[in-house]
């Protein structure tokens, strides 16, 4: 194991690097520069002298006047040392600017991850146990919906119905312009405007995930040992949920993975259609304005996330089924 740990690490650390030179170098051949982004654009015609003054100072703020390799030497020696860069657009540090945001994405996704297995893994294991019978022929109908439609549609639909027609939930927003109460009170509005875009996310997410635990669980069913166990007079329960949802588990633990990066990385259409300040619209935002240090420092924090999503991954495996063997 500690071996094993030992060489993932060594790789971890390679790949880091490489997709960090990637990145920067794709990045710095994007047309657009950032340090003229960042001063008013009138000063141009109304104090050219003042606006190219303010120009380079930008640049050499920024490190723009240095060579690409050196460029790429403090970027990733900043970062390396907790230091993400500047704002050029927000005029503000990136850490301090991305913390807000990523709460709140971090809120929403946790809340649908929760929500989606609770709902989906019961409904996949009951498919499954009964299949080819008529609740399993509703519930396949019923994902195949909710697997084909896109998740804005889903969101016009569930904001018509109940933000239009029935008022009941907010429609765009985290918390209520102006509100004032204490924490508990807050904690209750930021839920309230949480529910229609929550509700979307699962709704979206639940059908192909449903599919996936019934396919996964009916595989698991038709094993030997599930034989075994039912020969052996064992309750149907304990069959179910310890020896065949034991076995369906190890292919889930890919889709389990997929949900940890997917938790830090938003919803771009979601947090867009609902005005949720999460870090999938301010990333679109940030490339639209081509405000590429808070662009770069996010890839690159979903770069560690996801190289040590899959050695989770492998350790996963390990622990579903004690037969995989870390070499």
């Amino acid at each position: 194991m500690g071996r094993y740990l030992a060489r993932r690490l060594l790789y971890m650390i390679f790949v880091f690097f490489v997709v960090s030179i990637l990145l920067f170098g794709i990045y710095k051949l994007v047309p657009g520069d950032p340090a003229r982004l960042m001063l008013d654009s009138t000063l141009a015609t109304t104090d050219p002298e003042r606006y190219e003054a303010m120009y380079e100072a930008a640049r050499e703020r920024l490190g723009l006047n240095d060579p690409i390799p050196i460029q790429y030497l403090k970027w990733i020696g900043n970062m390396l040392t907790g230091n993400f860069g500047y704002s050029s657009v927000y005029r503000m540090d990136v850490i301090d600017m991305v913390a807000a945001p990523m709460k709140n994405t971090i809120l929403l996704n946790l809340a649908a991850l929760v929500l989606v297995f609770c709902i989906t893994i019961p409904l996949g294991i009951a498919a499954a146990v009964r299949k080819n019978s008529l609740f399993d022929h509703t519930i396949q109908v019923g994902t195949i919906v909710g697997y084909s439609l896109p998740a804005f549609l889903i969101a016009l639909v569930l904001i018509f119905l109940l933000a239009v027609k029935v008022p009941a939930f907010p429609i765009s927003g985290v918390t209520t312009p102006g509100f004032q109460g204490n924490a508990f009170q807050k904690a209750l509005d930021v839920l309230y405007h949480m529910c229609l875009p929550l509700l979307v996310l699962a709704l979206s997410s639940a059908g192909g995930l449903t599919r996936y635990v019934r396919a996964a669980m009916i595989d698991a069913l038709r094993m030997d040992c599930i034989r075994t166990a039912r020969a052996k007079g064992l309750r149907e329960k304990v069959v179910i949920y310890t020896h065949a949802f034991r076995n369906a588990l190890i292919p889930m633990v890919t889709i389990l993975t997929g949900w940890f990066v997917g938790v830090f990385g938003g919803s771009v259409v979601i947090e867009t259609i609902f005005l949720w300040n999460g870090i999938g619209k301010v990333l679109v935002d940030s490339l639209r304005q081509q405000d590429f240090s808070v662009v770069l420092a996010m890839q690159m924090f979903y770069v560690v996330l996801t190289l040590a999503g899959n050695l989770l991954m492998d350790l996963g495996y390990c622990l579903a089924d004690p037969r995989v063997k870390l070499n």
